[in-house]
């Protein structure tokens, strides 16, 4: 309400929830990214905050030694507290003075972007510095000079997937029988939203290493190592690979046009697909050179991966592909 400008970052996205966050009345707040991939216990990490009494907990997991550039690196002392925050240590000489595991593969700790802290505390950080933005880089080393700051140790899989190619390549991984994330773990089990479709139809067709999702029809298509979404619709003479299909919001009558889904005899690969794209018959889509980036009126390159967005129409024939 008092603001109109859309969230310029993590902490100020907090900050304009201010209202949201005081009229709860709880005494602590839990910060989560929306845009990782994990599996964790908060009671623990609960627990562990109020034990140690800290104003702030930082989650924090261990980072390969040749990772450190990668990540915002934090020295924690031997009672748990965090001492100093670097973003990005490049230099050795600079990396060393954050050394807080006895382990030469990982002796760094790097936040996870998850937080929990006290209410007061909080709202009293975002409203002294209403020029940070961001969590990472500006509020969390701020909390270190001035508050009880500490780390929560978290050792299982966790991926950030908050850029095109760390999307592509985790959801993918999840495909393989090697996965490296299990969904069906009968302790913490992850739900999706109930949405009462019928049943894949799947009509003489290939699979290996492919999931997919509920209400889709697939007919006569070789697929791998590929993500199908919901309601997603193949025609026959089709051959898919690496490739996330997000699948469609709606099912249509079959005289609207070109419809939703992948025409007939199309080459996709490498690709991401959103939700309601329409793909004509006999369109081929190959992945380009990793780092290539390229806009184009009706489609996108990212890192390599060619992007359909939203409901777009990508007429029969067309060829996208390294020239």
């Amino acid at each position: 309400m008092e603001s109109a400008d859309w969230y310029q970052g993590t902490a100020d996205a907090v900050r304009k929830q201010t209202l949201e966050i005081q009229s709860s009345g709880a005494k602590n707040v839990l910060i989560l990214a929306g845009d990782h991939l994990y599996r964790m216990d908060y009671k623990a990490l609960a627990e562990y905050h109020w034990a140690t009494k800290a104003d702030v907990t930082v989650a924090v997991q261990p980072v390969l030694r040749e990772e450190a550039p990668r990540f915002g690196i934090l020295k924690r002392e031997t009672n748990g507290e965090i001492s100093s925050f670097v973003e990005k240590p490049r230099d050795a000489e600079t990396q060393a003075k954050f050394v807080s595991r006895d382990d030469p593969a990982r002796p760094f700790l790097g936040s996870m972007g998850i937080y929990m802290f006290k209410t007061k505390i909080l709202m009293e950080l975002l409203a002294n510095f209403p020029s940070y933005h961001d969590f990472g880089s500006d509020i969390i080393p701020q909390a270190i000079k001035t508050h009880s700051v500490f780390g929560f140790d978290f050792d299982g899989y966790w991926q950030d997937i908050g850029t095109i190619r760390s999307f592509y390549e985790t959801n993918l991984a999840l495909t393989t029988p090697e996965t490296p994330f299990n969904f069906y773990d009968p302790k913490l089990p992850i739900y999706t939203d109930t949405r009462f479709l019928p049943s894949s139809i799947i009509e003489d067709s290939k699979l290996q290493n492919v999931l997919i999702s509920d209400g889709s029809r697939i007919l006569r298509s070789d697929i791998s190592h590929s993500i199908i979404g919901t309601r997603s619709q193949i025609s026959a003479g089709c051959t898919i690979k690496d490739t996330i299909m997000m699948g469609s919001d709606y099912y249509e009558r079959d005289d609207e046009g070109l419809p939703i889904g992948i025409g007939a005899n199309c080459h996709i690969e490498g690709a991401i697909l959103d939700k309601n794209v329409r793909i004509g018959d006999d369109v081929v889509m190959l992945p380009f050179p990793r780092n290539a980036d390229i806009d184009n009126e009706k489609w996108y390159v990212r890192d390599g991966i060619v992007v359909i967005p939203k409901d777009v129409t990508i007429p029969a024939g067309t060829r996208i592909a390294p020239s």
